[in-house]
């Protein structure tokens, strides 16, 4: 089977060389989809396993009506022809037969729904939950905030990572090409973790399918989900519910290590939490801050408004040349704290410092010349009251 794929990878590579085109073998990603893979990932929660078991049982059930179905409609066309001497029956009704193909496609579909059911409502039991993590969809993003359990008040954003010349074509693109990011979420083995969703702007649909994970995320609702893998390794999901221009580059890296590694993945991530915790009553120089707003903005703002600041017209509004960004900061402020429109709010995301830091990027940037063009983090503090 490897050597059959090897060799039509080679003749794949071979027709593209031929027609002046770079012949970049596709792979198999590691905890995400494999080359000419027909059949679910492998499952690694008890949940993804009786969905793949259901998924193959009802497979089996409606393989055996077509044969049954198709197997007596092909006897009897064959058999009662007209050319063999048979002649039309005459009977208009049968009780018998009206009976049958009542009772039995109900046996039918009880013998459907009883295992689905069971299966249903482990999938929605929560319960005594190990971990809680809150994840939050944003274009194009998620959040993550642990609420409980061991790791408690860790709080990131998680972005693709896949370099802009990959997706742009101009690079070799890697294995996990769109499917790999800046933050995976991590979480210990053999525990019960309570995915809690919602979104900041529009439907989003947090999906890992070897734990047969699938919520979606709705602004204004809280839905929530669970898995406990009995795996270690690394798992890989997207968003799947289409959520605007870069729903393409919205994955989901999940890593499953063991409880010690756990430990020391929570601790490292506090220290690295508390180091990054900047101090709102200090006060920054304006190159200081462009240089750390350049940084945020590339993180969140580029996606919308463009790395040239033009935005997207009819979508997104350009902030080169914006009369909010060169008039008085106090708005500017106000709309990146709540949100406006299509904008979601970052009062809850960034930090007054990134706030601050990229508003003075943008005063600062492109053709903008704000007379107030410089913002301390002080005065987003002020403006969150």
């Amino acid at each position: 089977m490897k050597l059959a794929k090897r060799l039509q990878s080679l003749i794949i590579g071979a027709s593209l060389l031929a027609a002046g085109m770079p012949s970049w073998a596709v792979v198999d990603s590691p905890g995400g989809p494999a080359v000419r893979e027909l059949n679910f990932q492998p499952p690694v929660t008890r949940i993804a396993e009786e969905i793949y078991s259901l998924h193959n049982l009802m497979l089996v059930i409606c393989l055996a009506i077509f044969i049954a179905v198709f197997g007596v409609m092909f006897y009897s066309i064959v058999k009662h022809r007209k050319s063999v001497g048979h002649r039309p029956a005459t009977f208009h009704e049968s009780t018998a037969v009206e009976i049958a193909w009542t009772i039995i496609p109900f046996l039918i579909v009880i013998g459907m729904a009883l295992p689905a059911t069971k299966t249903m409502v482990a999938m929605k039991d929560t319960s005594n939950a190990d971990i809680t993590i809150k994840v939050t969809g944003m274009q194009w993003k998620w959040g993550y905030d642990y609420l409980k359990g061991e790791g408690e008040g860790i709080s990131f954003l998680s972005a693709l990572s896949t370099p802009r010349d990959q997706i742009d074509g101009t690079a070799e693109k890697n294995v996990n090409y769109l499917i790999e990011v800046d933050n995976p979420v991590v979480v210990p083995v053999n525990k019960k973790i309570r995915i809690v969703t919602t979104a900041n702007d529009v439907i989003h649909s947090w999906t890992i399918p070897a734990f047969g994970v699938k919520q979606d995320a709705i602004p204004g609702f809280v839905r929530d989900a669970w898995f406990k893998a009995e795996k270690i390794g690394t798992y890989r999901g997207n968003c799947v519910e289409l959520c605007g221009k870069d729903h393409a580059f919205m994955p989901i890296v999940v890593n499953v290590v063991s409880e010690e590694d756990y430990k020391k993945w929570v601790d490292g991530k506090k220290k690295e939490m508390a180091a990054q915790a900047d101090d709102p009553n200090k006060t920054w120089t304006i190159d200081e801050l462009k240089q750390r707003g350049e940084k945020v903005y590339a993180a969140n703002c580029v996606a919308c408004h463009q790395a040239n600041g033009k935005g997207v017209p009819g979508a997104f509004p350009a902030l080169d040349g914006s009369q909010i960004v060169n008039g008085p900061k106090a708005g500017q402020i106000n709309i990146v704290l709540n949100g406006k429109g299509g904008m979601p709010p970052w009062k809850g995301v960034l930090s007054d410092t990134e706030i601050a830091s990229v508003i003075t990027y943008t005063r600062n940037n492109w053709s903008n010349k704000a007379q107030e063009n410089i913002v301390q983090p002080a005065e987003v503090l002020a403006a969150r009251k």
